[in-house]
């Protein structure tokens, strides 16, 4: 007999009743340090005064208008992220899905409105994970995400992870844009060498299409700039953005110039829900805390302290750990073929700290951002002990 909860999730034999900052606390009182961070979108962590605060006040004078209306809320955190980002306009949406899906639409109407309707495919890369929805899993393309749902979305072209000579072959006169994650979440903690992004940027000036950044993990703070495409000293033309921008509300944005986006137009897109006042005052506060001076130093600091500590950590577990990967507070654990990514995460729960799967034989480790160095420790050493669980099991 099916549950009454879809069963399309393999979930975790826990239940979590509350949270305080990088806590997690089970229905029986457990209490688990989480460095999930709810798959890197709790950036503040859990209960953050500031978002209680936020969301408290606007929820006892309005929830919701639709787009029928002028809502200031959204347009306050519009300005704030063309303020610190290289866009001139933001659409709101409830997900990063949507956030990507609206990014796909606003290449393709581009080139349409343009005059230029054959000028619709989209360059991606293996191994991408851009969101669930048929456009979506189209884009990716991966076994995994498109078995038996077809027939797909036709019009993306999918190249080999970091082959740069790829991606410039497919590039044709119908191609609309390149789509790329600068770290590849799900694909396993794999960062875009910083060098790389430029050339993808270059070759997207150089045939005259856009680049659209899809930063729905790695974006808000999480590899120690506002956004990772800044190590790396580009600019897209359209970026995709959800997760750490809510704080645990569900939010997303799709991030864009004036000239991308000159084909959406009034009536050319929309969203009931997306960019309503709840989200947008929560949106807005987690702006405020992440764009605070000396944050991401702090962030950045955090990150060199993990890293470190997670590189003793492979070198005293040689035979579990093949290697650490990622960008600031995005680090993934590599393992050796003979143990699996799943059950260290599962060995990691038993020490009661919360962790992430992902492809490529990879366990995440996404803390809350303000994660305080005491933690960052203690978490490492719950990694260790669940190598000395996976070791003896």
């Amino acid at each position: 007999m099916i549950a009454p909860v879809l069963p399309t999730y393999a979930r975790a034999p826990v239940s979590f009743d509350r949270g305080e900052g990088s806590w997690l606390i089970a229905t029986d009182g457990t209490r688990y340090l989480d460095f999930g961070a709810g798959i890197a979108v709790c950036a503040l962590g859990h209960a953050h005064p500031k978002l209680v605060a936020a969301l408290e006040d606007q929820g006892r004078r309005l929830w919701h208008t639709s787009n029928l209306f002028h809502i200031p809320r959204q347009e306050e955190l519009a300005e704030k992220l063309t303020a610190h980002t290289f866009a001139d306009t933001v659409f709101f949406t409830n997900s990063g899905a949507e956030a990507v899906e609206c990014a796909i639409k606003m290449a393709r109407k581009h080139f349409s409105a343009a005059g230029q309707p054959e000028r619709h495919r989209i360059v991606t890369f293996e191994g991408a994970f851009h969101g669930r929805t048929l456009a979506t899993i189209s884009a990716a393309g991966g076994a995994k995400l498109v078995d038996g749902f077809g027939p797909l979305l036709p019009g993306f072209d999918h190249v080999p992870f970091g082959d740069i000579d790829a991606l410039k072959a497919a590039i044709g006169p119908e191609t609309a844009a390149v789509m790329i994650e600068p770290v590849q979440g799900e694909g396993g903690i794999r960062p875009v060498p910083r060098e790389a992004l430029r050339e993808i940027r270059a070759a997207c000036d150089e045939h005259g299409i856009l680049l659209i950044l899809d930063e729905i993990q790695c974006g808000m703070g999480r590899t120690g700039k506002l956004f990772a495409h800044e190590w790396a000293g580009i600019a897209p033309d359209i970026m995709a953005v959800a997760k750490g921008i809510g704080g645990g509300f569900p939010l997303g944005a799709c991030l864009a110039t004036e000239h991308a986006a000159s084909g959406m137009t009034a009536g050319t897109h929309g969203s009931t829900y997306g960019g309503n006042p709840l989200a947008c005052a929560v949106g807005a506060a987690v702006m405020d805390e992440i764009t605070a001076p000396g944050f991401l130093d702090a962030v950045n600091a955090k990150a060199g302290y993990l890293r470190q500590r997670l590189g003793e950590l492979a070198d005293e577990n040689p035979d579990i750990i093949e290697g650490i990967r990622g960008e600031g507070l995005m680090q993934g654990v590599k393992l050796r073929d003979g143990h699996a990514a799943a059950d260290l995460v599962a060995a990691c729960r038993d020490e009661h700290l919360v962790t992430v799967g992902a492809a490529d034989n990879t366990m995440r480790i996404l803390p809350p951002l303000n994660v305080s160095d005491a933690d960052l420790a203690e978490g490492v050493a719950r990694i260790s002990r669940a190598c000395t669980r996976l070791r003896a099991a």
